[in-house]
Parts: structure tokens; C-alpha cells; sequence
């Protein structure tokens, strides 16, 4: 069996119920005995036999009694397999930036390829979150930060300001959970899920303490680690004797408001993924991805002495920054999240304080899938939300977050690659 390092959500089994049958004797009364009425009146007539159909209603009544007194307990949880189609959804004011909250179901309309479909789930929003901050920590994110600085810092600090700032000051336990991957050439687990202070203490203290070792940023195999898993190093904090473990991504936990949260320059070097392989991979989880780039800080300060292409020591150029802003643009629409471009660290705090609020103010919203569809297809799905309860459907002046597809699952290959 693989070993799952993700956070587990057991179910609690359901108890039979339980047949309670009171019998009671029947009470009778004493009475003085009184000598009989001489009257024409008819005296109470007595009780007729049982029909033929009223005697097999009691035997079948006392054999169905019977079975289920000696019927064995069934422990096992019933498990029934239902195709959902989840679409969690913010909707804040497009000019104040304002979250509107307290939205009924009757607020939402969803729409598959343009039919509109049965809202079946529905959930407002719920103070609880889990999320995986997913850290660039290369020597190219060490570069950037430092010249972003002018020199003023170590350069690492500029991707470990946002993890400690948010880890600290948002993971609220026990409900709160959060797990820390950081890559260069290769991602790596920092702890698993949490919702122990002490143990994202010393994550960030551990980041802290240590200096990125490789240039290369494989970004595109990092995202699709920390969404589906698959083999890496066994997780530092955990200090265990096995080299390798079989990580589960973000799609396998089980909670109601899942998030990624990345902070990277969107600079890959040599990922095995390709880009398209890439955006369909995070179309296919439909978890929110929630980017700050680190990488905008110093482009903003050097473009006009950067190449327009890269140079022959590697260094990137002005395309290769253009591209890294479209692929993080395009993740963040493709995922129903929002791309934060940083440009002085004086906007992390803001930055993390929307973040928050736009995770933790999500509609869960769900529809059934139906008959079964053809594997690797995708749907268009659109939100409508009437905010004043008229009956129309808002076009101007709200912003709908969600994602803007659902990808059938491709039909798994049978080897493990």
C-alpha cells in the first residue's frame, strides 16, 4: 500500500437503528358486580373472529420482526458514489472591491456550455481553510530579491516574507491547516499538513536558516506536485529514514475550502511539463491558485537594461518576463484564483489580507454531473448571481470568481509515470 501523507477526513460509521416493540398487558378495572338491566336495549357485541387476510398481516408483521432483531450490524460506513462538479465563486463589488456575503442559492445560477444546470449542493461561506504554499526558493529568486532590495537583504527573504506573514497570522488551529513545498530543480515537501504553530515556526525558521543551492526553477512540475502529488524526498520536518514517499496533492484532501498559494517569479527553467501540460493540469484540479510574483519587483527596476531575450549566461530577459506574467495571469483565471504582481514588499500585507478574505468567503456551489462523460473534455462553466433578489441576473459592476472550466479526468495509463 502507498503511504498518503495528506491530511484524512474519516467518516463516522452510522449505527443500525434500533427496533424498540413495548408490550403491554392489557389493564382491566374492578368493578362491583351489578345485577342485569332488565331493559330491550341490545347488549355490546362481542369481539368477531380474525379474517384470513388480518391473521397473515400479523404473521407477516412478527417474521419481519423477527429478521430484523437478528439482523448483524453493518460497521462499514455506506459509501455511494456521486459525480459533482464543484464551483466555488466570490463575488466582490468590481469598484470598491468589496466582498458580498450572505447570498442564498436562489442568488446563483450555473451553466454548463451554456445550459443551465440544478444547483444540488450549496454551502455559504465557512471560516475553515486548508492551503499548500508552494515556494520558488533558487538562486534566481535569491537574485531577484536581492537587487529588488537595492542590496539592502538577503535575497531568500523575499519568498519567506510571505510564508511566515501568512502562516503566522491566517492559519488559525485547530481548523486551520497548512502544508509548505518549496522547489528549485525539484519540489520538496517542508511539512505536511498542519495546523501546529510550532511546526510552521519551524518551517519558516528552516527556510530562514538555509540558502537556495540550484539556479533552475522547474515551476511547472512543482504546481502539478503540490495539486496531484506523486514521489518525492520524504518530508524534511518529519525527519524520517525513507528517502522517498509517495505524497498526496491538494485534489486528495478532503475539506470544504482548498487553496495554493505560490509564491515564485513564474520563471521555469527545464520542467518536464510543458506549458500546455501545465494549465491543464490546474484546469483539471479546480483548485484555487492564489499567486504572488516575486519576480515583478526586480523586472520593474531593471527592464530597461534587461535583453529582450535571455542572455548566453542564462540570465532571463525581458520576453522570458513577459511570459512568466502571462503564465501566472493565465493559472490564476484558469483556477478561479487572483495574480498579485508585488512590486514593493510594503504590499505583502495587503496582499495576504485579500488573499484571506477571497478564500475564506467562497460560495461552495455543486451540481451533478449526470451521465457519465467522455474522458479529458471540457465544459465552459459560467456564474450568474442576482445580488438584489429582482430576478435579474447582474452584468455590470460585480465581479464572479470561479473557474471558467471543469476537465473530465483522463483515463489513467498503467504505469505510474
Amino acid at each position: 500500500m502507498k503511504r498518503s501523507s495528506t491530511l484524512r477526513r474519516f467518516a463516522v460509521p452510522a449505527l443500525s437503528a434500533i427496533l424498540l416493540f413495548a408490550f403491554a398487558a392489557p389493564a382491566y378495572s374492578q368493578s362491583r358486580p351489578q345485577r342485569p338491566k332488565t331493559t330491550t336495549e341490545k347488549k355490546n357485541q362481542r369481539p368477531v373472529g380474525l379474517t384470513e387476510e388480518e391473521i397473515r398481516k400479523q404473521a407477516e408483521e412478527r417474521r419481519l420482526e423477527e429478521e430484523a432483531r437478528n439482523a448483524p450490524l453493518d460497521d462499514d460506513p455506506l459509501e455511494i458514489e456521486v459525480d459533482l462538479v464543484n464551483v466555488n465563486t466570490v463575488v466582490y463589488n468590481k469598484k470598491t472591491g468589496a466582498i458580498i456575503t450572505g447570498l442564498k442559492r436562489e442568488n446563483f445560477a450555473v451553466y454548463e456550455d451554456g445550459v443551465k444546470q440544478e444547483i444540488t449542493n450549496f454551502a455559504e461561506p465557512e471560516a475553515p481553510i486548508t492551503v499548500t504554499l508552494v515556494v520558488e526558493y533558487s538562486k534566481w529568486s535569491e537574485i531577484f530579491g536581492y537587487y529588488g532590495s537595492s542590496g539592502q537583504e538577503y535575497g531568500h527573504l523575499e519568498v519567506i516574507r510571505p510564508v511566515a506573514a501568512f502562516v503566522s497570522r491566517f492559519i488559525k488551529p485547530p481548523n486551520d491547516y497548512a502544508s509548505v513545498v518549496a522547489f528549485d530543480i525539484r519540489p520538496t515537501p517542508i511539512t505536511d499538513f498542519t495546523n501546529d504553530p510550532n511546526r510552521l515556526q519551524a518551517t519558516v525558521n528552516l527556510l530562514l536558516r538555509n540558502r537556495p543551492a540550484f539556479r533552475e526553477n522547474n515551476l511547472y512540475d512543482a504546481i502539478k506536485f503540490a495539486l496531484m502529488g506523486g514521489t518525492a524526498d520524504s518530508v524534511v520536518l518529519e525527519n524520517s529514514e525513507q528517502r522517498k514517499i509517495e505524497y498526496g496533492g491538494m485534489v486528495d484532501v478532503k475539506a470544504p475550502r482548498r487553496a495554493i498559494i505560490l509564491v515564485a517569479s513564474g520563471i521555469d527553467t527545464f520542467s518536464r511539463l510543458n506549458p500546455n501540460e501545465a494549465r491543464r493540469v490546474v484546469q483539471e484540479a479546480g483548485i484555487p491558485i492564489y499567486i504572488i510574483s516575486t519576480g515583478n519587483m526586480f523586472y520593474k527596476m531593471y527592464e530597461h537594461r534587461l535583453p529582450a531575450v535571455d542572455g548566453i549566461d542564462g540570465t532571463p530577459g525581458r520576453l522570458t518576463f513577459l511570459q512568466a506574467r502571462n503564465q501566472m495571469n493565465t493559472w490564476a483565471r484558469d483556477s478561479g484564483g487572483r495574480h498579485f504582481e508585488m512590486t514593493f514588499p510594503g504590499e505583502i500585507p495587503s496582499i495576504l489580507e485579500s488573499i484571506n478574505a477571497l478564500m475564506r468567503h467562497q460560495y461552495s456551489i455543486a451540481y451533478d454531473l449526470g451521465e457519465k462523460r467522455p474522458p479529458g473534455k471540457k465544459y465552459k462553466l459560467e456564474v450568474k448571481v442576482d445580488v438584489n433578489g429582482d430576478g435579474k441576473y447582474e452584468e455590470k459592476g460585480y465581479v464572479i470568481q470561479h473557474r471558467p472550466y471543469f476537465v473530465t479526468e483522463e483515463e489513467k495509463k498503467d504505469d505510474d509515470n
